[in-house]
């Protein structure tokens, strides 16, 4: 037995609840990337709020249409960066339904995930979207992207999933 369960004995419980994974859990991660993502690319790059979220509207637009659509394009990005943290909930809820060891073991299985998400989004989703390639890499935002995700993404929607199958009506 680990550590970690040690500490935390797994959670016994029931299936996660739609609405409180999917929802809550999709507002959590999202306003947590959001508050990660407004604070490092504009410290670290030395961008702007705008720019940061002109980027994830890149995706559906191309870079040049985002950034010459002002703060109107800036708000798509933050509303399609909403769509994927509900995204991102939704197949964890799904997951979880099906494979019980995620809801009784939240830590593991959250870090874990958020780890696979971020590889997903940074291997596959923006290579196939409308930014193409993605950016050369660079070892502090690969840190910041692979430890938010593990921590403000992951490890929120799965506590709130184990949260929401122990829940009693």
């Amino acid at each position: 037995m680990s550590t970690t369960e040690n500490i935390l004995p797994p959670i016994e419980s029931g299936k996660p609840r739609a609405f409180d994974t999917i929802v809550l859990g999709g507002l959590t991660v999202g306003v947590l990337d959001f508050i990660d993502a407004s604070t490092f690319f504009p410290l670290y790059y030395g961008i702007s709020v705008q720019r940061v979220w002109h980027g994830v509207a890149a995706g559906l637009l191309g870079p040049e249409a985002a950034r010459a659509g002002g703060w109107n394009t800036a708000l798509l990005g933050i509303f399609l960066h909403f769509v994927v943290a509900f995204g991102v909930a939704t197949v964890y809820f799904l997951i979880s339904r099906n494979i019980p060891w995620l809801i009784r073991h939240p830590i593991i299985s959250g870090l874990v995930y958020g780890v696979l998400a971020n590889f997903v989004m940074q291997y596959v989703v923006i290579p196939l979207s409308a930014i193409g390639a993605t950016s050369p890499f660079s070892f502090w935002p690969f840190v910041n992207s692979v430890v938010g995700h593990a921590l403000l993404v992951g490890l929120p929607v799965a506590l709130i999933a184990a949260w929401s199958a122990k829940k009693v009506d």
